[in-house]
């Protein structure tokens, strides 16, 4: 196998040769003929026309996320939603600890999301301007917009249409239940 090239630089990855893949993957080669290959006419064997060897490393104003598998940060990373609360710390925990190939890491990650989601809901409640249910899950939507005439035909997801009422209403009428005992047990506290 040909030497290994470091990650992010300018060279196209390592190919081993033909015999070598050939030899390793049974029916590698079948697309070897050009006929054989509907990509054929556009394809072009012209280096990356990177002009650079490595490229500059964009700079970190504050600590980043990295997968333990990378030994750096790639050289350019987004910033646009940075961290914060019980699921950054899930998301630091689940880059810090566990390699992308676990289920672990996903898993955290997801969870992360949710833990996300609920803080941003708790946070739309102490600003005063709390989210709408009706308006931001789409029920209007669904009584003006033909939502049920949509359902009908030649749709994947048939079988698991009866949920979506109790994944999208549930979480309020449990959190409205949730208000409703809350209020109950502090007026007979109060008695």
């Amino acid at each position: 196998m040909s030497e290994r090239i470091p990650v992010y630089t300018s060279a196209a990855p390592p190919v081993p040769s033909a015999e070598e893949l050939r030899a390793r993957i049974p029916g590698w080669g079948v697309d070897l003929d050009p006929a054989d290959r509907p990509s054929y006419p556009k394809e072009r064997a012209e280096r990356t026309g990177a002009h650079w060897d490595l490229p500059e490393q964009q700079e970190e104003t504050f600590p980043r996320e990295r997968s333990v598998e990378h030994m750096r940060l790639t050289p350019v990373f987004g910033t646009v939603a940075p961290l914060h609360g019980l699921s950054g710390a899930i998301r630091r925990y689940s880059y810090a600890r566990f390699s992308e190939a676990r289920a672990a890491h996903w898993l955290l990650l997801i969870a992360a999301d949710r833990v996300d989601a609920a803080e941003s809901h708790l946070r739309s409640l102490a600003s005063g301007r709390p989210d709408n249910p009706v308006t931001e899950t789409g029920v209007r939507a669904e009584l003006s917009h033909d939502g049920v005439g949509s359902r009908r035909g030649s749709r994947v997801d048939v079988n698991h249409q009866w949920m979506d009422p109790v994944l999208v209403a549930g979480p309020w009428v449990l959190a409205g239940a949730a208000a409703v005992a809350g209020v109950r047990a502090l007026l007979r506290r109060g008695r």
